[in-house]
């Protein structure tokens, strides 16, 4: 046996190589896929059984010994699927991989890889608030910071790759998993999505980033899981591959996964133009192409495009797939594929390579146990991280100065509605204790601190009265089935709760005190065991249930009332917005949420959040984004077309003033970046923040554009009275469109510079020129713009 694959002095690929030239067909195969395993706390090992094996058809299987004797590629979240304790799984999965690289002749180890999408997906692991949360921020560093953590913890327990981010850019509100979106800007999203890959990745790439859902997932028909895509390419390339071709030019990430829909009738999971042309070879992704969970099935139990597992298999790899998740339900069948003449062994060999080079590249090989015996979860740093998260994305909506609340003056309070003291409301669908709804498991939300804790904390001297006032559910379960077969079913009835019988008792505590607080929203649940989430999508953008009839009783008794949303998309409170005192937006805001909560109402935080996704009046305008085309509005302009709060929006409890724009030139080179500079100024009396936002309108182009679209942005913490001078710098690159060729082109001509606090606020604006012929941007064009501040000291008083 030649161990040259063994010297780690040698390059990954060399490594790979040499490994790969000794290996027989059925071992090949065994890198290509996943095993699902459970490991009870005994330390027994069995693959995991559940609706997907129905559809799969599987033939009877081999035992466990005798697979990985051939070896294992990789292995299906071993910590997020079952209720490990830590240290306890650490010893097992060592073990187990210990068992694994014994077993076979060349001593392979197994990749292990796991959900982070908020968080490491793992039971004790910090649950860190959602996506919406992450992009309200606007803050770029912090997010990176963020996920530094999430990679800290994943490695912690020998986890090799993350599933996450998501870059769909919202469309439409509707679909359950905007909640696990960056927002509907592609720009935004793509930023955002570069420094998680950044910071969880960290400089080696040891642990990769997986980018998903590719592509365009978030435009599903009507807004439903996995429901087809109609889109042309030059509106894909702009606003839906725009982030992941950031994301792998930028930050280098490691992975990507194809997502379940067609798009134009071409399923995702085959599609070798998508995988294989854009990605490997435009872009140079070097990375690992994973199959979501029972995608290649897909392609032929429900897209009908292929006729059997062989050749959904074959058509999947050849596409561009390199490793089918979360098991071998079409893997298994590539010998047969092999003997029918789909695929070549040169295709199996050349994927091989990218999966055996991953591993050597990672130190997978050389370092394939757990060194430490304890997870680094829940760390102080972790948690502090969270709630400075949490904090910085509360978005304030309405405010007629009850806000902040002034806490030695206040003496009664009503805290109401069913999400106030739900630990589970402030976490998204892809956390560890919603996650495990689906099996009908119960984790500990001890870490999780609801909002009515937090309020009792921050106001000791007050009374808080709490009533819950109504059910979201009337059960956390599993609901409507999601793999292949179930169309036609008869489904379960509706969980959603309409019982009204709490709400007198509410009303009566809101009569009783000086204020209500009216906590409303969501419950994150998996393919409708909640109300938003994977698979939980919605006809309507009323609250569910009957909190609407909840919220309009308590209003009705003239009690000054705060609405607080926790949800994962925000909710039309159909027209009781103009009667609230204060309306602040806390998406999902994960365990130290509830602080964050408490800080912004009692004024220890000024709210600093902007919104992501537009808040429409009315589901009727969906699907709704801020950077439609002129005409999306018709003529004459709908009623419900406008939204109630426009894509930006954010209130403060200070006030700032955008002035002194100046450029060096108005006409700037078709190859030069533009540049300007501004003065913001807090203008009120707190210290607090901003987000400086930079959209483009392009006035006259050869395709139509968008009325207008983000370029650059820069949140800013100022003191009050102090100022600070922003330059900006945007390539004119950035000023591209994707043309009848599927090129990306600049013209010449007139863009107007739009700068405000929001995309429908907009305080400073100059007509720019681009002049000179005509541009085709080769891959390596310029993506992102970047903005410097500097800061003058506040005036002597």
């Amino acid at each position: 046996m030649d161990r040259h694959y063994q010297d780690p002095s040698l390059p990954a690929e060399a490594r790979a190589r040499a490994l790969l030239s000794q290996m027989t067909l059925d071992e090949k195969i065994a890198q290509m896929h996943g095993y699902w395993l459970i490991v009870s706390d005994e330390g027994v090992v069995t693959e995991r059984q559940d609706a997907s094996d129905q559809f799969s058809h599987r033939d009877a299987q081999a035992s466990f010994e005798q697979k990985i004797a051939l070896g294992v590629g990789q292995i299906t979240r071993p910590f997020g699927s079952g209720m490990l304790e830590g240290e306890t799984g650490i010893a097992l999965f060592n073990a187990l991989q210990k068992r694994i690289i014994s077993a076979s002749r060349f001593g392979i180890p197994a990749l292990f890889h796991e959900e982070c999408l908020a968080g490491l997906m793992c039971m004790g692991a910090t649950l860190f608030p959602s996506s919406l949360n992450m992009a309200s921020t606007w803050h770029p560093g912090l997010i990176k910071a963020m996920a530094d953590c999430i990679g800290r913890e994943a490695r912690s327990i020998g986890c090799r790759q993350a599933l996450a981010p998501v870059l769909d850019v919202s469309r439409d509100l509707r679909w359950g998993r905007t909640e696990e979106t960056f927002g509907e800007d592609p720009y935004l999203v793509g930023i955002m999505a570069t420094e998680y890959v950044r910071g969880l990745q960290g400089e080696k790439r040891d642990l990769l980033a997986t980018l998903k859902h590719y592509v365009a997932h978030s435009f599903s028909e009507g807004a439903r899981n996995h429901a087809p895509v109609h889109l042309g390419f030059k509106e894909l390339n702009d606003i839906f591959l725009l982030p992941f071709e950031m994301a792998v030019k930028l930050a280098d990430a490691g992975s990507v996964m194809p997502a379940y829909h067609d798009i134009d009738n071409q399923p995702c999971h085959n599609d070798a133009f998508l995988l294989t042309e854009i990605l490997r070879d435009r872009w140079g992704f070097d990375g690992l192409i994973v199959a979501d969970y029972g995608g290649v099935s897909l392609l032929h139990q429900h897209h009908g495009v292929t006729a059997d597992r062989a050749e959904s298999a074959a058509s999947a790899f050849n596409a561009g797939l390199d490793v089918e998740l979360p098991k071998d339900d079409c893997a298994a069948a590539l010998k047969e594929a092999l003997a029918r003449g789909l695929i070549a062994e040169a295709k199996i060999d050349q994927i091989v390579v990218r999966v055996l080079t991953e591993k050597f590249r990672t130190g997978l090989f050389d370092n394939p146990f757990i060194p430490e015996a304890r997870p680094d979860f829940q760390s102080a740093r972790a948690r502090e991280v969270a709630l400075q998260v949490a904090r910085e994305s509360m978005t304030l909506l309405e405010n007629d100065g009850t806000l902040p609340l002034r806490a030695s003056a206040l003496k009664s309070v009503a805290v109401i509605g069913p999400t106030a003291d739900d630990p589970l409301a402030l976490l998204s669908g892809y956390s560890f204790p919603v996650h495990l709804i689906l099996s009908d498991t119960e984790a500990n939300t001890s870490q999780v601190t609801t909002p009515l804790a937090a309020l009792q904390e921050a106001l000791p001297e007050c009374r808080i009265t709490y009533r819950k006032g109504c059910h979201i559910l009337t059960q956390r379960a599993a609901g409507t089935p999601v793999f292949p077969g179930d169309v036609g079913r008869a489904l379960a009835a509706s969980p959603v709760s309409c019982d009204v019988s709490l709400i007198a008792d509410a009303v009566q505590a809101a009569r009783e005190s000086e204020l209500a607080i009216c906590f409303v929203g969501d419950l994150a649940g998996l393919f409708q065991s909640g109300t938003v989430g994977e698979g939980s999508d919605t006809d309507t953008l009323n609250l569910p249930g009957v909190q609407q009839q909840l919220l309009a009783a308590v209003v009705e008794t003239g009690v000054p009332t705060i609405v607080v949303m926790t949800s994962g998309r925000p909710y039309s409170l159909q027209g009781l917005e103009d009667r609230l005192a204060g309306f602040l937006m806390a998406w999902q805001a994960g365990q130290e949420g509830g602080y964050a909560i408490a800080d912004v109402l009692t004024g220890r935080q000024s709210p600093g959040g902007r919104l992501v996704v537009s808040v429409p009046q009315d589901v009727g305008a969906m699907p709704y984004f801020y950077n439609h085309k002129m005409k999306s509005s018709g003529t004459p302009v709908a009623f419900h077309f406008p939204p109630r709060y426009a894509f930006g929006y954010g209130l403060s409890y200070s006030t700032f003033r955008l002035s002194a724009l100046s450029l060096p030139k108005r006409v700037f080179a078709m190859d030069e970046a533009v540049t300007f500079t501004l003065t913001v100024e807090n203008s009120g009396e707190r210290e607090a923040d901003t987000v400086v936002q930079v959209y483009v309108r392009d006035i006259q182009a050869s395709l139509v554009r968008p009325v207008q679209e983000l370029k650059a942005f820069q949140r800013i913490r100022l003191a009050p009275a102090q100022s600070a001078d922003i330059s900006f710098t945007l390539p004119a690159d950035m000023l591209n469109f994707t043309d009848n060729q599927g090129r990306r082109r600049v013209e010449p001509g007139d863009f107007i510079l739009m700068i405000g606090e929001a995309s429908d606020n907009i305080v400073l604006q100059q007509t720019i020129t681009l002049a000179g012929p005509l541009r085709i941007l080769d891959e390596r064009w310029s993506m992102e713009s970047h903005a410097t501040i500097s800061y003058r000291l506040p005036p002597t008083i």
